[in-house]
């Protein structure tokens, strides 16, 4: 056998083929779900030990000093500048996708008979927010047709759980933009992956109970009965004030065509603003006579008053464009422009965040943690793998701060008053080892809270004839985010998400086509399937989906047993080697992805590969000296 499929391993010698197998694979179920260590033995969910490389500031002359301030400086305005245009170019991201899908958006909500139907419901709010890329748009739709008898409440709810799940996409496609680089990818990747994560599993968990006993609703209803109501409250409007001199320059929607379009009360053809205003212009009678003998001007009934509209001033002002030309237009400007801020961003952070700096901003953004005191860790792991103290909790109030951390993402997404900026914000800090995955967790948390209390404000807003829905609307979102964070972050055992996000970036990192497939499949092919099984009949949809469930549930229930208890399984089932290979291996599939794609960018590195023979040619493990 040639040397460089050797596959060495230090088990002991009394396993066979069998539990050879099992321990190399960790019976992880299949060999692609394997943590791949492409440094040795180093975690590459670990922080890394951060030194300072370059003189201290008391080593510097004064024109070292200088030159290191000048640096400074020019970097933070260089960061500073592409963060405005990184968060402008997801706003104008945001534009086109509502150009592009917002009629298709607008005929999906208007069906109200499909919508009383739970699971297409979800699938409805999972299509609709990925269409428009805004959770705000998607509710303000649902609270249109809610307050215009379209939708009842109760058919509401399961709308609402898609809309928060679709709003994780956005971060999805930001990792994407890290993809040069597999370590960063599979660390950017993961994040925006456990915030889908949570986000699927709280409402495939809640919507059956939803229908069955409706709690989110009747919880908001009680929660609404019992509070005085109190309109004309509006949520802050920073990151608006700062954003719209410059996106306003390129493109203006009118939002409520998508709401029009929703309820079927759209006039308007296109969604590009043409007209911002009016100017009233007041002619006053001329008449000598009138004001000879008043001894003034004349009366208002001798003037005449006309409205004149007022032009939008932006790029696409009067264009003879269809909206459909305009979104792939701002399409691909706002994704070049986003790919080019975020990889700027990343390689100025590399640069600052080091030594010091970037010791006391990990220490501090990362207290509590695996690598602190509070969750797990201990401050052996933290000075191991940062190098510095941690900035924890006293030792008895340690797991306090994931809930501060989740108090400081709602905070911030309630100021930034857009969850989509922060969470794709926190994306490519994980990519740089700023923020680490369990950190990023409850800011993802935290963001799903505040985006609901931003709703609730503007649902105050609302005219008075939709207050009392809008506000109802809003309350089973803020109850279904909160619930989520009961189930999936209360208990730590229960803390799910981690451990799949982290499955998810390992596979990512050895294969990055899996993170396409991911986007298709989760936002797009699998909801469109559910939907047309549950149109088609409640016998349809438990004829098909029902044994589907059983087989999921058996596989992961026979994979827990592999790793933690394979003497309770059958011999057979210790392992999946008796499978095809293309049941139990991504290789076969990465394969022909690579023949369709033959870019080094799609293939996994040369390591990954011979390793991947080894684990899955079960008799190359057999034959090696051990």
């Amino acid at each position: 056998m040639p040397s460089s499929l050797t596959c060495a391993q230090d088990p002991p010698a009394t396993l066979d083929t069998v539990g050879l197998v099992d321990q190399r694979l960790g019976n992880a179920g299949t060999s692609g779900s394997a943590p791949i260590l492409e440094d040795g033995d180093v975690d590459p969910w670990a922080l890394p030990q951060l030194k300072d490389t370059g003189q201290s500031w008391k080593e510097l002359s004064m024109a070292g000093r200088v030159l290191q301030g000048a640096a400074g400086f020019l970097k933070a305005c260089g960061l500073l500048g592409s963060l405005y245009l990184f968060i402008c170019s997801l706003d104008i991201l945001s534009s086109a996708f509502q150009l592009l899908g917002s009629k298709v958006a607008g005929d999906i909500f208007k069906d109200n008979v499909v919508l009383s139907n739970p699971v297409a419901g979800l699938v409805i709010g999972v299509l609709g927010t990925v269409l428009v890329q805004s959770s705000s748009t998607s509710s303000s739709i649902v609270v249109s047709m809610v307050a215009s008898k379209l939708l009842t409440v109760r058919a509401s709810v399961p709308v609402i759980m898609g809309v928060n799940v679709g709003t994780s996409v956005t971060s999805t496609l930001v990792s994407m933009a890290q993809s040069g680089d597999r370590d960063a990818f599979r660390r950017a990747f993961g994040g925006s992956a456990v915030h889908g994560v949570f986000n699927w599993l709280t409402a495939l968990t809640l919507l059956p109970l939803e229908s069955a006993a409706a709690p989110l609703e009747r919880l908001s209803a009680l929660a609404l009965g019992a509070a005085s109501l109190q309109p004309g409250g509006r949520a802050p409007d920073i990151l608006k004030v700062l954003t719209r001199p410059l996106t306003r320059l390129i493109v203006q929607l009118d939002a409520d065509v998508i709401t029009g379009r929703g309820t079927g009360n759209a006039t308007n053809s296109s969604l590009i603003k043409r007209w911002c205003g009016t100017e009233v212009q007041t002619t006053a009678g001329n008449s000598s006579t009138c004001a000879a003998a008043t001894g003034g001007p004349c009366p208002a009934r001798n003037s005449s008053a006309a409205e004149e509209q007022l032009p939008c001033r932006h790029l696409f002002e009067g264009t003879a464009l269809a909206d459909l030309a305009v979104g792939f237009i701002l399409l691909a400007a706002s994704l070049l422009v986003l790919c080019a801020c975020l990889a700027l961003i990343v390689k100025l952070l590399s640069s600052t965040l080091r030594g010091r700096v970037g010791q006391a901003v990990s220490t501090v953004v990362n207290a509590g943690g695996p690598w602190g005191g509070g969750e797990g860790g201990g401050e052996e792991a933290r000075l191991r793998v940062t190098g510095s103290p941690s900035a924890d909790f006293p030792s008895p109030f340690g797991w306090l701060s994931g809930y501060l951390a989740i108090l400081v993402g709602a905070g911030l997404t309630f100021a930034l008053q857009s969850s989509s900026v922060f969470t794709a914000a926190v994306v490519p800090l994980m990519g740089v080892r700023v923020i680490s995955l369990e950190r990023a967790y409850p800011l993802f948390l935290g963001s799903n809270i505040g985006t609901t209390t931003t709703a609730l404000l503007a649902a105050l807003a609302s005219p008075s004839d939709m207050l009392i829905s809008a506000v109802q609307v809003a309350l089973i979102h803020f109850f279904f985010n909160l619930a989520g964070i009961l189930l999936w972050y209360v208990v730590p055992v229960l803390r799910l998400p981690i451990p799949l996000a982290k499955r998810f970036g390992d596979l990512t990192a050895r294969y990055r086509w899996v993170a396409v497939a991911y986007l298709l499949l989760s936002f797009l092919l699998l909801p469109l399937a559910a939907c047309g099984l549950s149109l088609a009949g409640s016998t349809v949809l438990a004829a098909v989906g029902g044994p589907l469930l059983v087989l999921v549930l058996l596989i992961i229930l026979v994979a827990i047993l592999q790793r933690h208890r394979p003497a309770w399984l059958p011999r057979r089932l210790r392992s999946w080697a008796w499978l095809p290979l293309w049941l139990r291996s991504l290789e076969p599939w990465d394969r022909l992805v690579s023949r369709c794609c033959p870019c080094k960018a799609c293939s996994p590195p040369q390591a990954a590969a011979k390793e991947a023979h080894c684990y899955e040619n079960p008799e190359v493990l057999a034959s090696q000296q051990l």
